[in-house]
């Protein structure tokens, strides 16, 4: 591994605690804590990710030293662990300092293209930041963002990567639903990476304690290092990474809506100035479309999480965002501006990928009240979100309607609910005569669109069961499988959810501790 090529350009430019005090606490000023990894006796690397580290620059693992670098075991000597300091938004609530509770920072490394990439541990032992938690990460968790990081990947979405998984050694204490029932569970460690981790939260909080400098400083840093777009010169330079970053978000709540992903915790410290989906813990595709469907019982009853309110709160966390960043922009004006817009980018945007998702090739007047119906038809008749349009695919006027979405929906369809999807379809073959692309260009364009293998909870659930027992069979077949998730290679995901799962904790609904 070219672990001499690992830099810390973070440590070198803001303003830090480099005292290496774990004691969890204020740091008040400063945008870093360095802090040791906790050293694991007996850590075993489950799977690592080769593809992920050459694309990057790191390079195999060569030797033991490579592997206790990526079991957090040990670090080069002329590393500093660190975990950075935000703060955040949490549920609509502003919480204050917040920070890498569970995160600590490597560094960045740069590949042969020049790129840059953070590399950073999860569960690698306590931070100043980790607010009376111990710092650690459970098999359970670890394996859910391994996977689903990688699946939203493939699936075409700007997101965090997953570089490593490995067991501790150690059991860890979770209570898994908060309701009082605390067991002990398998200990992990995972490294991921990012082109970065810095978050709508870091500078919340640079703002909030009035270091206007660190604020300028951290806006440049971000500006010259990740926005080539921007002119560094330019007057108008603060507005436009704001602008930009409202655009990067909307793009990507967009793109969860088409995969039906929800995210289950977007507080603003979990959201990416980049545009990356970041920070995956109570999450979950869809299976029945429920616009009011949370997967995270801490979001319980309010909901505000839910499918169908992602893009307001995007929104809002923009809002809380342009809050920050006013000191250096200084014109309300063009804040509202920007903020005002985000609704009629989002619904633009939405617009074209949900036609997309119908095979149609560009969005016609009258397409939004389609687009409804659709969303109704979906509710009312219960239907699995991605088994719908791939059964749409195979859908001509010669089809056996039963036939064709029998296991689709998670109610019984009777005569009423086939009449009503008839009446739908009718609808849209209608609309379809209205394209001026061929059938076949407009079944390739759905093909590239919708999913055929989504990572399921049930499925997540399911592999990690396994696993505690020590089988991985389904594990690589997930692995396969998320790689090119727009082909069906095994037929068996491709089912709506058993109704054994109903309910089922770790399956169905999870806590912000998943």
């Amino acid at each position: 591994m070219n672990l001499h090529k690992i830099t810390q350009q973070f440590l070198n430019i803001f303003p830090g605690d480099f005292s290496g005090n774990p004691m969890q606490r204020q740091t008040p000023k400063v945008l870093f804590a360095t802090t040791d990894l906790a050293g694991f006796q007996n850590p075993e690397l489950i799977f690592f990710n080769e593809k992920l580290s050459e694309e990057i620059g790191l390079g195999k693992i060569e030797n033991k030293e490579d592997l206790k670098f990526i079991n957090a075991e040990n670090i080069p000597e002329n590393l500093k662990t660190y975990a950075t300091a935000y703060a955040g938004h949490q549920f609509g609530n502003w919480a204050g300092q917040l920070g890498d509770g569970r995160a600590i920072f490597a560094g960045e490394i740069k590949n042969s293209n020049g790129k840059t990439t953070e590399l950073q541990w999860k569960g690698a032992g306590a931070t100043p930041y980790s607010r009376h938690a111990d710092g650690r990460a459970v098999l359970r968790s670890s394996v859910r963002e391994y996977l689903i990081s990688e699946a939203i990947h493939h699936l075409g979405i700007p997101t965090t990567r997953a570089l490593s998984l490995s067991l501790t050694g150690e059991k860890v204490v979770r209570d898994i639903m908060y309701d009082g029932n605390p067991a002990y569970e398998q200990g992990a460690v995972m490294m991921r990476t990012a082109e970065s981790f810095l978050r709508f939260g870091h500078f919340e909080l640079i703002s909030a304690q009035n270091e206007i400098e660190t604020l300028r400083k951290l806006a440049d840093f971000a500006i010259e290092k990740y926005f080539p777009e921007i002119d560094v010169e330019s007057p108008e330079k603060y507005w436009e990474f704001f602008q930009i970053i409202s655009e990067r978000t909307a793009d990507l709540v967009v793109e969860w809506y088409r995969v039906g992903f929800v995210h289950g915790v977007m507080n603003t410290d979990n959201m990416s100035i980049l545009g990356l989906t970041i920070d995956y813990g109570p999450f979950s595709f869809l299976d029945e479309y429920d616009l009011n469907f949370t997967p995270n019982t801490t979001d319980l009853p309010g909901r505000r999480y839910a499918f169908g309110n992602q893009a307001k709160i995007a929104q809002w966390n923009l809002w809380q965002l342009a809050n920050a960043l006013y000191p250096l922009i200084k014109d309300e004006k063009k804040l509202e501006k920007t903020l005002n817009g985000f609704n009629e980018t989002f619904w633009k945007k939405h617009d074209e990928m949900m036609a997309e998702k119908f095979g149609l090739h560009e969005v016609l007047e009258g397409d939004d009240r389609f687009f409804t119906d659709a969303q109704k038809l979906l509710e009312d008749l219960k239907l699995d979100y991605t088994l719908f349009f791939n059964r749409l695919e195979k859908f001509d006027e010669s089809s056996d309607l039963k036939e064709l979405f029998k296991d689709v929906s998670y109610s019984v369809l009777g005569e009423e609910q086939y009449f009503v999807l008839e009446d739908f379809l009718r609808k849209y073959q209608n609309r379809l005569q209205k394209n001026t692309i061929s059938r076949s260009e407009s079944l390739e364009l759905m093909s590239k669109t919708n999913p055929k293998f989504i990572p399921r909870n049930y499925i997540l659930f399911e592999c990690i069961e396994e696993l505690k027992l020590g089988r991985k069979d389904l594990l690589h077949k997930i692995l396969i499988a998320l790689e090119k998730p727009y082909e069906e290679i095994y037929p068996e995901f491709s089912q709506k959810r058993p109704s054994k799962y109903d309910g089922q904790t770790g399956s169905s609904m999870l806590s912000c501790s998943s």
